[in-house]
């Protein structure tokens, strides 16, 4: 059945993981036609890795400063939990599901996806609630180019997402901080938008597991939570999905989550926020710096409603 192609190859199989960018340009020549032709998609022309037009000029964080200090509750609740236990999760072979308002629902293999689509390198400011922040030299390709290839239903208003949850390589799930797995989601236009990636790297690299390996989402003017990490499950659909902190505490979580200095959380002010590896505070931007870009997104609401 078209869009139900599952590939036997694995990314590991075809080219050393040391050498992540020409594995990308690799699997573009020997792996986009089985993901167009097989799943009914149509090929990427070319993969490059390129700076993206939003690449902010700010000094990236460290390697070591961005895969030492991460959330990543299903490791446990500490900042070094995910580094500590991450290393456990098997990430390859890894498949995306992607169901709901689609043309071409299936299990798509991880290299196949980014076999068919067009690869960038990115950097982006990507804050959390807990008011640190960093600038992240993220590897990826816009949500959209996705999406457009299995084909987005007319009825379709929201993507939502899930972690993967494998309880004997995941510690943190035997708490129950959340109810698992984590789920996240965006409106539709928000998921269309060219800031809206799927990360595959950090500084050139495979992602770290504490990171999200091997994909993850980046949404760089909403808090960090909304980005979602090793994800397998994309579902397109009507109704507004559910997101798992705006489920635990949705008078802290708003399910929109963007960056706004005006609308403090309940126990923290978020007008100034600390940039990992920095002392002094510095103020908090609206939209994360990219009010520009997205502002417009959100025309007419009332921002600390729908916060």
């Amino acid at each position: 059945m078209a869009g139900r192609y599952r590939s036997d190859l694995k990314w590991s199989d075809v080219t050393p993981r040391a050498d992540y960018l020409n594995r990308r340009q690799l699997l573009a020549a020997a792996g986009a036609a089985s993901f167009a032709g097989l799943a009914g998609l149509p090929a990427a022309a070319s993969i490059a890795t390129v700076p993206s037009p939003y690449s902010t000029d700010e000094e990236p964080n460290s390697f070591e400063d961005i895969s030492s200090y991460n959330n990543f509750y299903e490791f446990g609740t500490g900042k070094d939990d995910p580094k500590l236990y991450a290393g456990q999760m098997t990430t390859d072979p890894w498949s995306v599901k992607i169901d709901g308002l689609v043309d071409r629902p299936g299990d798509y293999d991880f290299g196949d996806i980014i076999a068919g689509v067009q690869m960038e390198e990115r950097i982006y400011r990507l804050r959390c609630v807990e008011a640190w922040s960093m600038v992240v030299p993220w590897v990826g390709f816009e949500l959209k180019d996705l999406l457009d290839r299995v084909g987005v239903q007319p009825s379709a208003k929201y993507v939502a997402f899930e972690t993967l949850a494998r309880p004997e390589e995941m510690p943190g799930l035997a708490y129950r901080t959340l109810e698992w797995p984590y789920r996240e989601g965006l409106r539709l236009d928000e998921a269309m938008h060219p800031l809206t990636i799927l990360a595959t790297g950090v500084y050139g690299e495979a992602m770290p597991n504490q990171n999200g390996a091997p994909i993850r989402l980046v949404v760089p003017w909403k808090y960090g939570f909304k980005s979602i990490k090793s994800i397998v499950r994309i579902t397109l659909t009507e109704e507004q999905p559910l997101a798992s902190w705006n489920m635990a505490q949705p008078q802290e979580y708003g399910f929109y989550s963007n960056v706004n200095p005006e609308v403090d959380h309940p126990r923290w002010s978020q007008a100034r926020e600390r940039r990992l590896g920095e002392i002094r505070k510095r103020p908090t931007l609206p939209f994360n710096g990219y009010a520009e870009e997205v502002a417009d997104l959100y025309a007419g609401m009332d921002l600390r409603r729908w916060f």
